[in-house]
């Protein structure tokens, strides 16, 4: 074992001594618990402790750390309350997550600790956006982010290492290479000899250290804090070993004894005792009386832990933990403002620029929005407007900049992510669904994102660009679903998205984008985002509809209206939540109700309206609930097959065999 580079008193070397061990005597505790079926699951950090410990002293206070299963280290290095740490890992009421959440998936902003969860490698990308908080504030902070070795193959591992290089991030990436993911040795997962040797392909600083030898991890992280700060991201690679299974179900048979026998002679813990009794620090008997010492100091906490109460299930509770704040209210000082033409790509840039203008911490990210000003100029001009620190292009790493997102918001930014297209939504996937939509349910604060999407079809693009993936979204419940249909709302639903505290999906109609036209004022101004619009007042039969789906239903109801049928339309707005009283409002005038929808049938918007309508309203119903959807196929690139596919195509016949039933 190295020697420190310097000469550590006596009362820090026991002190550090103590951090070490810490973490160890709980999880042999946890170990006897799970034993006697007191816990369910463990995953154990022994013989890692030099890493999370080493790591977490040589930050500071303020720096974010992003764990993962074995840096127990990290959470009682830290001082987080041992009470509510407890409590979390029994899965108890008193836990950070409330008992909603498992083992190590909970953070804490209070002690800068970000929290992971299953799909590895995933907080990696919001250690970028930390770190860029961080960097735009001009702070002395780092971001350090763990990974073990198998989640290095993961994607987000790559779009987090690529986006911290490029953007001179103060981040720091520790990847704890044991040997093994899961039961798959390191042979099987990369071909290339150490994982830090990735670093240079990204342009990045990378060390290679012993993740057992405390001194070593100290010295490393403290290095790369420096190199981090300067604007250079570090990758450290730390070798170490699992001295337990994956988690304790999976055990440990398909390691080779000899490998066991090997790292326990460099036990991280043993090393330093090792040390201190060659340096006379601490003698046999004075460790022990720290250990005893140290059991004693948690058991007690421990007990009162395992006698807390259970979580009780309160269906409004939980309700309104997974599901959305209070959007902004209306806001307005009475002055009047000027009116002109705009199309829906103006309202956009416009909703856009007015926010930025008034909030500096709004940061705009995605593919070519700077100079380019995005595909469809929806940030045009913005780059000499606000900068390139607020406006910035980003790889192509959807998933990395929604990570990033997450990462800027917990910091009180107010982050936009463009898709260039939303079909583009699927690389993004995960961290939406599993990271942004969760957070609140689980432990985060709320978090201001919004992330814009130019969605449809109609323009001839093909599958790959023409999609509504609006759906594949409704079922989350911490996330709004929008589709403006028109300018006004074009510009006011996206600026007070842009000031929501929840998630926003914000979808725009590509064909909508310019190719209708309407006077509005220059100004936006705070909407009810919750609320559907009655677009078209009617008494013979109600369509339901969003985006491009109102002006194939406003077309349609103009010629109805010269035969003498009066069709209502409802514009939903909001795919999640729904306005139901709306709804079901328009359909105790009319009694008859078409559903349409540019999407494919089968599990499209429709599907959720056709049961809540059948729920909510069956005895208002003077016929069944029709739905007039686009073809349960990829869109095609054709035109005339594009006509065919799209719903339009059959709206008529679907109207008429609703009107004659």
């Amino acid at each position: 074992m190295i020697a420190p580079s310097k000469k550590i008193n006596q009362k820090k070397a026991i002190q550090i001594y103590k951090d070490l061990l810490l973490p160890r005597l709980i999880e042999e505790r946890m170990l006897t618990l799970l034993r006697q079926n007191k816990i369910s699951k463990w995953f154990s950090g022994i013989g890692q402790e030099a890493i999370c410990v080493g790591a977490t002293l040589s930050l500071k206070g303020d720096d974010y750390i992003l764990p993962m299963h074995r840096n127990l280290g990290v959470f009682t290095t830290r001082g987080v309350p041992l009470y509510t740490l407890f409590t979390q890992l029994f899965g108890k009421q008193d836990g950070f997550t409330g008992g909603r959440d498992r083992s190590f998936h909970f953070g804490s902003t209070e002690h800068r600790i970000f929290g992971m969860i299953s799909h590895l490698g995933s907080t990696m990308p919001v250690a970028d956006g930390i770190a860029l908080a961080a960097k735009l504030r001009s702070q002395d902070r780092v971001a350090l982010s763990f990974c073990g070795d198998g989640a290095t193959s993961e994607g987000d591992f790559h779009e987090a290492l690529n986006l911290a290089a490029v953007w001179n991030l103060p981040v720091i990436f520790m990847i704890e290479n044991n040997g093994y993911g899961l039961s798959t040795p390191s042979s099987e997962q990369f071909a290339c000899e150490n994982i830090a040797d990735r670093a240079v392909g990204y342009g990045m600083e990378s060390m290679i250290i012993d993740g057992n030898n405390f001194f070593e991890v100290q010295e490393a992280v403290t290095k790369a804090r420096k190199l981090a700060t300067s604007g250079k991201p570090v990758l450290i690679e730390a070798q170490t070993f699992r001295m337990r299974g994956h988690e304790e179900a999976s055990g440990t048979f398909y390691v080779p004894d000899l490998l066991f026998k090997k790292w326990a002679e460099r036990d991280p813990i043993k090393r330093y005792e090792e040390w201190l009794l060659n340096e006379n620090k601490l003698s046999y008997d004075e460790m022990i009386s720290i250990r005893k010492g140290l059991k004693s100091s948690f058991n007690e906490v421990l007990e009162r832990a395992l006698e807390a109460n259970e979580p009780e299930f309160d269906e409004q509770n939980e309700l309104k933990r997974a599901g959305l704040e209070p959007q902004p209210q209306p806001k307005s000082n009475g002055q009047k403002h000027k009116s002109s033409e705009k199309r829906i790509i103006d309202a956009v840039h416009m909703a856009q620029k007015q926010a930025f203008t008034e909030d500096d911490f709004f940061v705009m990210m995605g593919q070519d929005i700077a100079e380019y000003g995005g595909v469809f100029k929806a940030s045009e001009g913005f780059v000499d407007l606000f900068g390139k620190e607020r406006i910035r292009n980003t790889p192509i790493i959807e998933s990395g900049a929604i990570g990033a997102a997450i990462g800027l918001a917990v910091e009180g930014f107010k982050p936009i992510v463009e898709m260039q297209f939303a079909d583009f939504i699927s690389c993004g996937y995960n961290q939406i669904v599993n990271n942004l939509s969760k957070g609140r349910y689980r432990w985060m604060p709320d978090l201001n994102v919004t992330i814009r999407a130019p969605h449809g079809g109609g323009v001839g693009a093909g599958p790959f660009h023409s999609q509504c993936n609006e759906n594949w979204f409704m079922q989350l419940s911490g996330l709004r679903v929008l589709v403006p249909s028109n300018v006004q709302d074009a510009q006011n639903m996206l600026y007070t998205a842009l000031y929501d505290e929840n998630p926003v999906l914000f979808f725009e109609h590509k064909k909508l984008y310019r190719s209708i036209k309407e006077v509005t004022p220059d100004h936006c101004e705070i909407t009810d985002l919750e609320k559907a619009s009655v677009v078209r007042e009617g008494k013979d039969a109600t369509i339901v509809t969003f985006g491009y789906g109102v002006v194939w239903a406003k077309e349609i109801a103009e010629e109805y209206e010269k035969q003498g049928v009066s069709l209502e339309i409802v514009d939903l707005r909001s795919l999640a939540p729904i306005d139901w009283d709306t709804i079901i409002e328009s359909i105790r005038k009319t009694g008859r109700v078409l559903l349409l929808q540019e999407n494919s049938e089968i599990l499209g918007p429709m599907s959720e309206l056709s049961a809540g309508i059948t729920e909510r309203a069956f005895e208002l119903l003077d016929a069944p609930v029709f739905r007039c959807s686009s073809l349960n196929t990829p869109v095609p690139f054709n035109k005339n097959l594009e006509r065919g596919y799209l719903a339009n195509h059959r709206l008529k016949e679907t109207l008429e065999k609703l009107l004659k039933f």
